[in-house]
This record gives structure tokens, C-alpha cells and sequence, in this order.
């Protein structure tokens, strides 16, 4: 064992060490992580949802510094505009656009996929990263629960809208940009959206988060063979808008151990440029560029059995209005 690997494991043991910045400083500085800022993607088409704020703003800014061509999808429009004009102004890359979408509209999931689809003749990584935490019980549209419907419907719908442009990518990869809360969640189908009555929203998210990990893993096996990887990674604790607007008090008392947004979305980047990432590592879930188990608890082990993850792959299907090909990955 290396000693990266034997302290690794030491700070992964007590959850504050590893999700402050403290595991972040450690980590990069005894695995020697290649900066961000090496990496090249000129050429390398990447969609990213929720990019006008917190982790999502931090990557975008990323990206469009190494050169990708970056698709902002985002729900306000003027926001997104002026991040894109900030973004060329700032990096010199004009390939920079905006696709209008709110992730818990279905209709709007599908327009935003059609745009992508046939704006861009390639997809090396689709993002899902937008969500935020409700502290009262909201409805999408379709009257689906809206971190459910924002997390989980409207990504499992873009995906499945946007496989074929991946499939056709070599070296494609969907990143889900998930939260260790999802630690504290047991695998639900049927009590995935909490009752109005029962409503927390520290809870509801942890459950949504749970549920994309689940489904990372599944879309990873659904379609083995067709070339495309999908991981999902936590930031840790990271200081975003969203943590200050919805969990002020936890903001409060971790105050300045926790990560910045681009220390937060340094992960997330880095698989996303980084083709160095062993090819059976398709389907696991990360922390600081290393894979991490989904679970800590075996309360939450209990509930993830073969059955269930089933019934949410059904789930997702039927309340997206999307069905997996059979043939998906089956000759590649």
C-alpha cells in the first residue's frame, strides 16, 4: 500500500477530515494531482446543467479556460447570457452557448436535448449537476416532488435523449455531480418524494442524491458496451450560495474549513479532461479523483437490494416517458 493510500484512508475515516478542505489540501498534496490547467479540451463538446451558480459556475469557468466548447443549460436565461459574455471575455474561447432548460419541466428536458442534438455533430461529456435543496415541499409540472424531478427525472431524461450522441463519441462520459448526504439515505422507490406532511428538505435531498448514485451505477451497466463511461462524485462540504441559502446554520458553524466551489468542482473537471481514468472504474462514485464505496452505513446497505434498484430504473423510465433500447451497448 502507498502511502497515498494509507493516508487516504485515514482521513476518509472521520467524515470532517475528508469533506473539509482539509482532505482536499492533503490529498492534492500527497498524490501529486496534475493541475487542472495542464489539461487541453479544445475540440471536446461539454454540456453542464446549473452552471450560473456555486460548483457548476466553478467548472463552467474551468472548462471554457481549457478550451472546450461549453453548452451552459440553464433555467434563467439572462443569467446564463451574461455568464457566457463573461466567460469569452474572459478565457478568449468563443465557443461558449446557452440551451434554455429547467430540469424539472419534461418538455423543456426534451427541447433542450433536441438543441444539443442537433447543434453539435458530438458529446464528449454531459454534466448533470444543477439541483438545489428545498427547505418547503415543491411541485414540478408534472406534479413530480422538485428536487425528485430536478435530480433524478430530468437527468435519467436528458441522458437517455442524448445516448446516441454520446454512443458516437469516443471517449464519452456522463458525470453526475451528486453529495455525500446521499451517506445518510437509504435506497427508496416508493417514499423517494416525502409527503407534504412529513417534508424535510435535508431529508428529500439526501434521498434524490441516493437515488442518482444508484441510477450512475445501473446506467453503467445498462448500456456496457457502448463506449460510455458514467461517474458520479461527491465536492465534500464545499461554500456554495446554495449551502448559505438553505443550511445556514451548517455554513455557520463549519465556516472556513469548508472547500471553495473550485476546489468543490475539482473533480468533476478532472474527469471530465482526464483520460487517464482506468476504463473499469465505469459506474463507481468519487471523491478527491479517487473512487469511493456508495455506502457507509449498513442501515443504507440493507435497503439497496437487487429488487428495488429495478423498481427505480422502472420508476425513472415511466415518470420520464423514456424505455432503454434493448439493443443499447449490446454489439459494440
Amino acid at each position: 500500500m502507498t502511502l497515498y493510500s494509507i493516508a487516504d484512508k485515514v482521513i476518509e475515516a472521520p467524515i470532517v477530515t475528508s469533506f473539509t478542505r482539509i482532505g482536499y489540501d492533503v490529498r492534492r498534496l500527497i498524490g501529486s494531482w496534475r493541475d487542472l490547467n495542464t489539461y487541453q479540451m479544445t475540440g471536446r463538446v461539454v454540456a453542464i446543467t446549473g452552471p450560473t451558480s456555486g460548483l457548476g459556475l466553478a467548472a463552467s469557468e474551468i472548462l471554457a479556460a481549457l478550451g472546450a466548447t461549453v453548452v451552459l443549460v440553464a433555467r434563467n436565461e439572462r443569467k446564463a447570457s451574461e455568464l457566457r459574455s463573461r466567460l469569452i471575455a474572459e478565457t478568449g474561447n468563443e465557443h461558449v452557448s446557452v440551451v434554455v432548460c429547467d430540469m424539472a419541466d419534461m418538455e423543456a428536458v426534451r427541447a433542450a436535448a433536441a438543441t444539443i442534438d442537433a447543434g453539435y455533430d458530438r458529446l464528449d461529456v454531459l454534466i448533470h449537476n444543477a439541483g438545489s435543496l428545498f427547505n418547503d415541499r415543491r411541485t414540478a409540472p408534472d406534479g413530480v416532488e422538485l428536487t425528485t424531478a430536478v435530480q433524478v427525472v430530468g437527468p435519467f431524461l436528458m441522458t437517455g435523449l442524448l445516448l446516441d450522441k454520446l454512443a458516437t463519441t469516443p471517449g464519452a462520459r456522463v458525470l453526475t455531480m451528486s453529495s455525500g448526504g446521499m451517506y445518510t439515505a437509504g435506497l427508496t422507490v416508493t417514499k423517494l418524494q416525502m409527503d407534504p406532511e412529513a417534508y424535510r428538505g435535508a431529508e428529500q435531498y439526501a434521498r434524490a442524491k441516493r437515488a442518482q448514485v444508484t441510477l450512475n451505477e445501473m446506467w453503467a451497466e445498462r448500456t456496457a458496451g457502448s463506449g460510455i463511461r458514467f461517474h458520479a462524485l461527491h465536492p465534500g462540504w464545499a461554500d456554495t450560495p446554495g449551502i448559505a441559502e438553505s443550511l445556514p446554520r451548517f455554513q455557520k458553524m463549519v465556516g472556513p474549513l469548508l472547500r471553495s466551489p473550485a476546489q468543490g468542482a475539482d473533480t468533476l473537471v478532472w474527469l471530465a479532461a482526464d483520460d487517464g481514468v482506468p476504463l473499469e472504474s465505469n459506474g463507481r462514485f468519487w471523491l478527491d479523483r479517487r473512487p469511493r464505496p456508495i455506502h457507509k452505513l449498513g442501515s443504507t446497505r440493507r435497503t439497496d437490494t437487487p429488487q428495488r434498484r429495478s423498481e427505480l430504473w422502472t420508476w425513472a423510465s415511466s415518470t420520464a416517458g423514456w424505455q432503454l433500447a434493448p439493443s443499447v451497448g449490446k454489439d459494440a
